[in-house]
């Protein structure tokens, strides 16, 4: 169902219909951004191509694609399931600031939690991420990520007392 960010926008699952502009607006969102590896587009098109875009969430303003958000099977060691991803989220630079990513976002975790998830796992700024229940977890962070910004929220479930792993795509060569 989709949900409003304000009357000109809906919060909607992606078409196929969406891809090319996903990709654009994914690329233009992370366009040198020091933290950006400039792959983000590519993962989203990976992460569809492995059928592994459990959630994936666009803004709609007038037919034109402003915002995207995904969510990804997360591989707990323990192998407990029903823990995602949170990421890549991206809003097209004229319209960011306006509150897009914080809907893509909630509305993705919400269909989480509605699926019954266990919970989700994400880098990211710990400020930002903090406002929709995410706490900081280094001790739980896969190998070479930064343990620092390694955050998860509790949906339906306790953390595993195990490290949390991201799909395979997130650590693909270009």
């Amino acid at each position: 169902m989709p949900s409003m960010v304000d009357i000109d926008i809906v919060i909607r699952p992606e078409t196929p219909a969406d891809e090319a502009a996903i990709r654009e607006v994914t690329r233009q969102a992370f366009a040198g951004r020091p933290y950006s590896a400039g792959n983000e587009p590519d993962i989203i098109e990976a992460l569809r191509l492995h059928h592994a875009l459990s959630v994936s969430l666009v803004a709609d303003r007038g037919g034109r694609v402003i915002g995207h958000v995904a969510f990804s099977p997360a591989r707990p060691e323990d192998g407990s399931s029903g823990w995602y991803t949170l990421g890549p989220v991206s809003v097209a630079p004229e319209v960011q600031h306006r509150g897009i990513g914080q809907a893509l976002i909630s509305n993705g975790i919400a269909r989480l939690r509605e699926a019954g998830a266990s919970g989700c796992i994400l880098i990211g700024d710990t400020n930002y991420y903090s406002r929709f229940g995410f706490s900081k977890a280094p001790q739980l962070a896969p190998p070479g990520e930064p343990k620092e910004h390694f955050m998860l929220l509790y949906l339906a479930s306790q953390a595993p007392n195990c490290i949390l792993h991201f799909h395979s795509v997130f650590h693909q060569e270009g």
